[in-house]
């Protein structure tokens, strides 16, 4: 079971449409890798973390997933990496309108 250490709600709606949904982006606890746990080389130490979103369209997220890895050279990177949410929502933003949770705009036009 996925334990999930941090959470950021927001709200997006589908362009041209008013029907604002929950949106929401989690971040798995730090873990490391083991051995045939992932297919590249890694060195001790070596961890990622998961980055799971709920709301939009799979297709529309992490190439068709609605989860992520993000690996580090150790915890505190992965956790770093996997926290760097700005750039999916961005991506997300071409399709979705993206808002904070009391309905203002998240970007900046």
């Amino acid at each position: 079971m996925t334990k999930w250490i941090a959470e950021r709600r927001l709200k997006y709606s589908e362009r041209g449409s008013n029907l604002k949904v929950d949106l929401s982006v989690k971040i798995s606890s730090p873990y490391l890798l083991e051995e045939g746990s992932v297919n590249f080389e890694f060195a001790e130490g070596t961890a990622g973390c998961t980055v799971k979103i709920i709301g939009p369209n799979p297709s529309d997220i992490f190439e068709g997933s609605s989860t992520h890895e993000v690996y580090g050279i150790d915890s505190i990177q992965a956790l770093q990496l996997a926290s760097d949410i700005e750039p999916t929502l961005k991506r997300l933003s071409k399709k979705y309108d993206i808002y904070s949770p009391g309905g203002e705009p998240y970007f900046e036009e």
